[in-house]
């Protein structure tokens, strides 16, 4: 056999382009699915790597490793997708959209909606829970209330991702910390300072957005006629609120995702059973296949006949094919190489956290998900941070900010799919209108260079 070659800084740059660069020719001028691209993209790190010296047996358990690590989220993307079918048949989604259009207006959708879709992936730490069920209702709303699709889906992953980023119940913020070696809560004190300010200027401009439809856009006829189709489909109770009122509870108690998700499909389906008048096959068939009703309002059966495991297949089937190229990406060197040659470069304490936070965003964009980039960033910088006296707590705050708030917005990556798939919006039209999630991320660079928010350790050594 012969020897292996590390990637030169050249060789892996190199690659990393030529796959951005598959990507953007195929997903934006030949228009082709984002899988085949990505299985191109595999093949070419095969074929390089097969080069400098590993062999098959090493490549395919590289690609299983990256696999391996993404597991629990590809497992969640079924539960979500349970979770959707149930809280739709049971008639707690139809509910909130009904409630809420008789609560919201044109003006103040956008600004609420982000401050409801924030509470709500505060108190469950999960951004895919708040998009899929919280959401889904707000897109329906929305749609009532004459607001487009890509401004709603913008607000609401806006809202659904402050929580993934700031909740001491959410994996990735829980991650960011261990990864960078700071404690969890100094971890969230540390974001507080650029999330903030961040949330607060994306509050006001959809306040500002909300305006432009506060005049002529509302139909009020529009709004009774998808009420009217909802209360002729479903019971509409707040009894039917339960599944979700008991997930967020659960949430708040520090119960796991998948014990607190299987509860509440467990309880929608007893609602559907008890509240729906529908047949144990009905509620199951839900689970698998999502709802499936026919209203006479068409704005109704688009939002409503979606979820159920098989609906996840395809965002399902894109993350197996991500994970496998990041894994190789990432046993094999390359990203460290590339990583390590930016680090020469770096001198000072701002240029090093404005590196932390791209490194996380390409990590983002090379292995598809925002849990291998976290881990990447907090292996790779963590020496770095200490060089120049920054506290451990800036490592994971930057990482965050690059990683967390950036995965929704890249097309390719598992959050960026499940979005689009389950609210119903391409990422690149809902994109300009995430505004946390490119704010935070801006906001915290210009103010590192700034010196401002920068957070040095003490002469007592303290590290976190």
């Amino acid at each position: 056999m012969s020897p292996k070659t590390r990637p030169s800084f050249g060789v892996s740059v190199g690659l990393f382009l030529s796959i951005v660069g598959i990507l953007i020719v195929g997903i934006f001028y030949l228009q082709v699915g984002i899988h085949v691209l990505l299985v191109i993209g595999v093949t070419l790190t095969a074929l390089v790597s097969k080069r400098l010296g590993y062999t098959w047996d090493e490549i395919q358990s590289a690609m299983g490793a990256g696999v391996a690590r993404g597991m629990v989220a590809m497992f969640i993307f079924i539960l979500i997708g349970m979770v959707i079918g149930s809280w739709i048949h049971c008639g707690a989604v139809p509910a909130v959209i009904y409630y809420g259009l008789d609560f919201l207006t044109p003006t103040t959708f956008l600004p609420l909606g982000l401050v409801i879709c924030s509470i709500t992936s505060l108190a469950t730490g999960t951004s895919w829970g708040t998009a899929g069920t919280i959401g889904l209702a707000m897109m329906g709303i929305g749609s009532g209330l004459g607001v487009p699709a890509p401004v709603t889906a913008g607000m609401v992953i806006s809202g659904a991702c402050l929580g993934d980023k700031m909740s001491p119940l959410s994996d990735t913020t829980n991650l960011a910390a261990v990864s960078a070696d700071t404690d969890l809560y100094k971890h969230i004190g540390a974001m507080m300072y650029t999330t903030i300010p961040s949330f607060l200027i994306a509050l006001v401009a959809f306040s500002i957005i909300g305006m432009k439809y506060s005049g002529g856009a509302f139909d009020v006829e529009a709004v009774a006629s998808i009420q009217g189709a909802l209360a002729a489909e479903f019971n509409i109770t707040p009894l039917v609120l339960l599944p979700m009122v008991l997930v967020i509870a659960l949430s708040i108690m520090k119960v796991p995702a998948v014990p607190s998700m299987i509860s509440g499909v467990f309880l929608g389906s007893l609602l559907s059973l008890l509240l729906q008048d529908a047949s144990l096959a009905e509620a199951l068939t839900a689970i698998n296949y999502g709802f499936s009703g026919e209203s006479s309002v068409a704005a109704v059966n688009d939002l409503l006949n979606r979820g159920g495991i098989q609906s996840m297949m395809w965002t399902f089937s894109l993350s197996f094919i991500a994970l496998s190229l990041g894994g190789a990406l990432d046993e094999m060197g390359y990203l460290s190489v590339i990583v390590e040659g930016i680090l020469s470069k770096v001198r000072s304490a701002a240029g090093l956290m404005t590196a932390a936070v791209l490194t996380a965003i390409v990590g983002n964009a090379a292995m598809g998900e925002a849990y291998l980039s976290i881990i990447l960033n907090g292996r790779l910088y963590h020496k770095a941070f200490e060089k120049v006296g920054l506290r451990r707590s800036m490592l994971s705050r930057a990482t965050e900010e690059g990683a967390t708030l950036t995965t929704t917005i890249i097309p390719w990556t598992t959050a960026g799919a499940f979005m689009a798939a389950t609210l119903g919006v391409p990422t690149i039209s809902y994109l300009p209108f995430a505004l946390l999630n490119w704010i935070n991320p801006l906001l915290s660079i210009i103010l590192s260079h700034l010196g401002i928010f920068m957070f040095y350790r003490k002469e007592t050594g303290e590290r976190t």
